[in-house]
């Protein structure tokens, strides 16, 4: 698993150094398409009051940057196995309830947990061990999320012309029914926004 996190953390590192901290730097096409994804993420927060939220493989913070425009009243950490995406989100967002953290899983809990992009490129890893690594950061999220967690996911749905060997492509219904029965009996499954890709939202009852 080290192995695998140290090359993902270099290729990471290699796109901030090339396009810098825009969507491209984290590998996405293009902001509109970033502002989607963070959308469907948000819908497992609720703001009605305050809360702490972890986001797992926070790039250069770009969801920090969304959520402080929609939300007054939260606490940030964000976390990232690439130590010049974290050092790159804390220039950008020097804010005091915002800290980032160079780490795999998150330092502590908190009432949400968010993961954005961090599943779909697997490099040279085959598709079994990446699911296995799935499976394992799911169990993190659930572990740092005590109201709830959400995580996207390239689908299996994709036009197989379009589909790329280094790139992960999750079965929305497999992650649906292990979210069901492993984490929550509350679970939504969003595959209806106009990208290659699925959210699944996990909320947990609360006492």
């Amino acid at each position: 698993m080290a192995d695998l996190l140290g090359d993902v953390a270099k290729y990471y590192t290699e796109k901030l150094r090339a396009h810098g901290e825009t969507p491209n730097g984290v590998d996405w096409n293009s902001e509109e398409g970033q502002v989607l994804r963070f959308e469907q993420l948000a819908k497992v927060i609720d703001g009605s009051v305050p809360f702490s939220i972890s986001d797992l493989g926070c790039g250069y913070g770009a969801f920090y940057g969304y959520l402080s425009k929609r939300f007054s009243r939260f606490a940030y950490i964000g976390c990232d196995v690439s130590e010049a995406m974290t050092e790159a989100a804390a220039r950008r967002f020097p804010d005091a309830n915002a800290k980032f953290v160079v780490a795999a899983e998150p330092p502590e809990s908190c009432d949400f947990a968010v993961a954005s992009g961090i599943f779909n490129v697997k490099l040279g890893s085959a598709d079994a061990e990446w699911l296995k690594h799935v499976h394992a950061t799911l169990d993190v999220l659930d572990r740092a999320g005590k109201r709830g967690f959400a995580f996207n996911c390239l689908t299996s749905y994709s036009d197989k012309e379009r589909m790329r060997e280094d790139l992960f492509y999750g079965d929305p219904c497999r992650l649906f029914d292990l979210c069901k029965r492993r984490y929550s009996k509350q679970v939504a499954l969003l595959h209806d926004y106009g990208l290659y890709e699925f959210t699944i939202l996990v909320r947990k009852p609360q006492p």
